[in-house]
């Protein structure tokens, strides 16, 4: 039976983090995992996760100065220190935490320079991580939501991973995006399962629950399945209302 991680950077994203992983708890998921953990207070996340006994598989390293645009600050030539400082954050937490994971953000950056400081800041973080047992994750996003965004295709990952050569260095395979860049998933989760350290789900083209949209998602999950794949899969979908309200499919699987 397949399972299920709620991402709740976007469900239950109203609620203190705490709470949220509560709820994610009462709707019957797996796990959890998050985006941003950082504004909210570490102990009481701690302690909602030690009373639900849900793992959190994940977190995001900052993307920088949100408000002057950057979404990630590894692929970003010269800003070295600050991706590192932001590593090392998101390292502090997820041991705190638990957290098996980090995906380390690589920002709106094109060239050379950028692949440079991308696969040195990777370096970094995978020598950082290794010790604590922590795996790093990079994510493709796809150019409709995320423009000029360094990583955008699982090939573009594939080969960063090989560059990097370091075994805690993974794929974060988000059908969503990968739908709306490459297409053809379960050919490439067939093919990239040995580098793949997560895999997150949303409708397509909407990013919305998974039950509408362009991909038939009972049929990925059976497929996934089949390969051996047994950690819990990532809802990370925009409920545009109540979440509670968009959880049918999870019935339906």
């Amino acid at each position: 039976m397949t399972r299920f991680s709620a991402n709740l950077g976007f469900l239950w994203a109203e609620l203190p983090l705490p709470d949220a992983i509560r709820a994610a708890k009462a709707a019957g998921f797996d796990a959890v995992e998050c985006h941003w953990p950082y504004d909210q207070d570490r102990a009481a996340v701690r302690s909602a996760l030690n009373e639900t006994r849900l793992p959190m598989l994940g977190l995001n390293t900052r993307r920088g100065d949100v408000a002057a645009g950057e979404n990630g600050l590894s692929a970003l030539p010269g800003r070295e220190a600050d991706a590192r400082a932001a590593i090392d954050e998101a390292i502090d937490w997820a041991v705190a935490l638990g957290v098996p994971n980090i995906h380390v953000m690589a920002g709106f950056a094109s060239g050379e320079k950028a692949h440079d400081a991308f696969v040195a800041n990777l370096a970094y973080a995978c020598s950082q991580a290794a010790p604590k047992g922590l795996t790093i994750l990079i994510e493709p996003l796809n150019g409709y939501d995320a423009p000029g965004y360094f990583l955008s295709t699982t090939t573009q990952a594939e080969a960063l991973i090989a560059q990097v050569g370091a075994e805690n260095l993974k794929l974060m395979f988000d059908c969503y995006h990968v739908q709306l860049s490459e297409g053809d998933l379960t050919n490439r989760l067939k093919r990239l399962l040995p580098i793949i350290g997560h895999i997150q789900f949303a409708g397509v083209p909407a990013r919305g629950r998974p039950d509408v949209g362009e991909v038939h998602y009972p049929f990925v999950f059976e497929q996934i399945a089949a390969l051996g794949h047994t950690a819990p899969l990532g809802a990370e979908y925009k409920p545009g209302g109540s979440t509670e309200a968009t959880l049918g499919w999870m019935g339906k699987t």
